[in-house]
């Protein structure tokens, strides 16, 4: 069976504009993927006063720690979620460093690496739980002293 021209052209006419809503559906699809991925705003929300706190094993010489924290956010609303919910992120901080046995470990890079990343766990966890919508992209030392 051969396809006669004007069957040809019929079919050509039929797909051809299905064919052009698919494309367009996908460039749209790959155009928000992108927006999700590349967020256009960095904000950087200190954590001031700088958090001084001890550390080490119970029952031994007293260790401390300094750490000045940042925490950037890639949306402009997490500011104010963040400021209201201050005491709180504090409080979690504060805990956070206390729990902390090895200071060894935090004396390296990968101690502190670990460190931020929990930090930005349990800030997260208090905005999910306060039910914000909102949520912190990352937590930066700017200052980070263990005093042994």
């Amino acid at each position: 069976m051969t396809l006669k021209p004007k069957h040809l052209l019929l079919a050509l006419l039929i797909t051809l504009p299905l064919a052009s809503v698919t494309f367009a559906q996908e460039d749209e699809e790959a155009e928000q993927e992108a927006q999700e991925e590349e967020p256009g705003v960095t904000d950087y929300i200190d954590m001031d006063p700088a958090f001084v706190t001890h550390v080490g094993e119970p029952g031994t010489r007293l260790n401390y720690l300094k750490a000045a924290v940042t925490i950037r956010a890639s949306r402009e609303t997490t500011r104010s979620a963040v400021e209201t919910h201050m005491p709180r992120l504090r409080h979690e901080l504060v805990m956070l460093f206390g729990e902390q046995t090895d200071t060894d470990r935090l004396s390296g890079n990968e101690g502190q690496q670990a460190l931020r990343e929990e930090a930005k766990n349990r800030i997260n966890a208090v905005l999910e739980e306060q039910q914000t919508g909102e949520s912190i992209t990352g937590v930066l030392f700017t200052e980070f002293v263990v005093q042994k």
